[in-house]
């Protein structure tokens, strides 16, 4: 081998450990942050400019994850949201962590409350009913195929949740039940693709979602993601429209299977909720 040819594989070795190092050692762990507005259907102007800090996919880890979930309540806190929305998979395999986690967790505040649901690793690794009581125990709203209704500025606003989509009982009819067709929905729904599903049978919401990861791994610059998830393969990460409505899926915090990322890295999503009426005065 000439000394050329010598030094090019070595290079590409070189690269190839760095870059094997940075996504199981160091991509894990860079919690970002994005910010976005996000236009809702039905959101009148009295609400325009809400803050919603909006995260999942914990898997927590104890181990491995505890400095990447206090960045991530410190982080929220800073942004001062109005509302938080948890969208799901608290756990890897055993719920046995999600006392853990919920005491990091109960450091965030929010001026109008704290809302969550059911992910499908929730469901195949512990039951609703149990998830749900550990975290109404520290004031977190959880919504498994409900919905509560909150007023802000003399305005209602509905936040629903339904059950997770891949092995759970989602119920539309029951989730949505009492909310006014006129009335701005938040719809915490884990699993993305089921956008298609809600949106057939109740128009003007916005879905927030995770369960993708983003793809976890990602191709960089073009950003294709070569792994996809049952419940999200249409839908992998960001905004869409259909019929109305609006679909946003975070990245999420954490990881499943080998704890890796690359070119995908953890993501708090803080979304501005903004006004059609106003957005057309402007």
């Amino acid at each position: 081998m000439k000394r050329r040819q010598f030094l090019q594989l070595a290079g590409l070795g070189s690269a190839a450990v760095a870059t094997f190092g940075y996504g199981f050692k160091v991509e894990p762990g860079l919690l970002s942050i994005t910010r976005r507005e996000v236009v809702m259907p039905n959101l009148p102007g009295d609400l325009d400019g809400l803050r919603v800090a909006m995260f999942g996919d914990l898997h927590y880890r104890p181990d491995a994850d505890e400095p990447l979930v206090q960045k991530l309540v410190e982080a929220v806190n800073q942004e001062a949201p109005d509302l938080v929305a948890i969208v799901g998979d608290y756990l890897e395999h055993d719920d046995a962590v999600i006392p853990q986690l919920l005491e990091h967790l109960a450091g965030i505040r929010a001026k109008h409350g704290i809302f969550a649901i059911m992910g499908n690793h929730d469901g195949w690794y512990s039951v609703g009913s149990r998830v749900k009581k550990m975290f109404k125990e520290r004031g977190v709203d959880f919504l498994i195929n409900a919905h509560s209704q909150i007023t802000i500025h003399q305005t209602r606003l509905a936040v629903a949740g339904t059950d997770n989509v891949w092995d759970g009982n989602p119920d539309i009819a029951a989730t949505f039940r009492g909310i006014a067709k006129d009335t701005p929905t938040l719809a915490l729904i884990h699993e993305p693709d089921y956008f298609d599903t809600v949106v057939s049978g109740r128009a003007n919401i916005l879905q927030l979602s995770g369960h993708t990861h983003g793809g976890q791994c990602r191709v960089p610059l073009i950003g294709y993601a070569p792994q996809t998830v049952t419940w999200g393969k249409k839908y992998i990460y960001g905004e869409f429209e259909r019929r109305a409505s609006k679909l946003f899926v975070t990245r999420g915090v954490g990881t499943t299977g080998i704890r890796v990322r690359f070119a995908c890295r953890p993501e708090l999503a803080m979304l501005t909720l903004r006004s059609p009426e106003v957005l057309v005065q402007e």
